[in-house]
């Protein structure tokens, strides 16, 4: 989305798109961003990466992915950058980074070795947990809309 600017000069911003567009959204560059980090997990496992390493770095790579097309295509109301939004999206994936992997570790240690999914299954676990804190921090703090 644009801005425009008012016949006073004034900064005007597109009206947000309502909460069920934003899920919508959120839910579909979500998909495409799981894909990013569950074949960058995977290709890492492959390569022989030690697991917990593997998750992080996916992880850090699904999320940016995420920020930037959320930014762009979902939270499109959003003030613009900001020492605050930066500080806020930097404090909130640092929780969701160590609940992602912490998460992510629980479940290997908690399903047995036998289950045959036990890898992706507690990688879906984790992607899960991870979602639903960023969507709910996304929407009303990171990129909360200006009251004025």
């Amino acid at each position: 989305m644009t801005t425009m600017e008012s016949p006073a000069g004034e900064v005007v911003r597109p009206a947000s798109p309502g909460l069920v567009t934003q899920i919508v959204r959120f839910v579909l560059i979500g998909g495409f961003c799981a894909l990013v980090d569950s074949g960058l997990y995977w290709l890492l496992l492959e390569a022989g990466t030690w697991v917990h390493l593997a998750k992080a770095l996916s992880f850090v790579a699904g999320t940016t992915t995420a920020y930037f097309l959320n930014r762009r295509f979902t939270f499109t109301a959003a003030q613009k950058g900001g020492a605050g939004q930066i500080g806020g999206f930097a404090a909130l994936y640092t929780t969701t980074f160590f609940v992602n992997v912490g998460t992510n570790a629980l479940m290997l240690a908690m399903l047995s070795d036998d289950f045959r999914w036990r890898v992706a299954a507690a990688w879906v676990i984790a992607q899960g947990t991870a979602t639903v804190i960023n969507f709910v921090m996304l929407k009303w703090v990171v990129f909360r809309e200006s009251r004025g």
